[in-house]
């Protein structure tokens, strides 16, 4: 468990509690209680897909977020606009390290500008807090 210090450290900035494992983990239950932790799970894949050197793990690996997130109807489908999907289609064929940045900054800024203030204000916060 954080102490209320280092909890308080990830009110200062979004990526303070993305790098803080206790942060990280806590962000994610608020999400799942929001029903919207696909944001944060696309985002981790992402951070892991960029750190992939094998071509071959990446083509797998892009591949298996695209049917995960991207892809209609995808078990966890992400909220993003069609031109980016259509544009990560075309890219997964000849996966590269920057295929899904457009969709992974979109996402960021939707978890950023929403999900994180909300967070920030949530009981479970504050409690940690204290």
């Amino acid at each position: 468990r954080p102490s209320p210090e280092e909890a308080r450290l990830w009110s200062e900035a979004f990526d303070e509690l993305l790098a803080n494992k206790y942060g990280l983990a806590a962000f994610r239950a608020f999400l799942k209680a929001e029903f919207c932790e696909e944001n944060i799970e696309f985002w981790l894949a992402c951070e892991d897909f960029k750190k992939t050197k094998s071509p071959q793990k990446l083509t797998l690996k892009a591949k298996k977020i695209y049917n995960d997130f991207i892809e209609k109807e995808a078990p966890k489908e992400i909220n993003i606009d069609f031109q980016t999907k259509s544009m990560i289609a075309q890219n997964i064929q000849e996966a590269t390290h920057t295929c899904f940045s457009a969709a992974q900054k979109r996402v960021y800024s939707l978890m950023e500008n929403n999900s994180y203030p909300r967070f920030l204000e949530s009981e479970f916060y504050q409690e940690l807090c204290k």
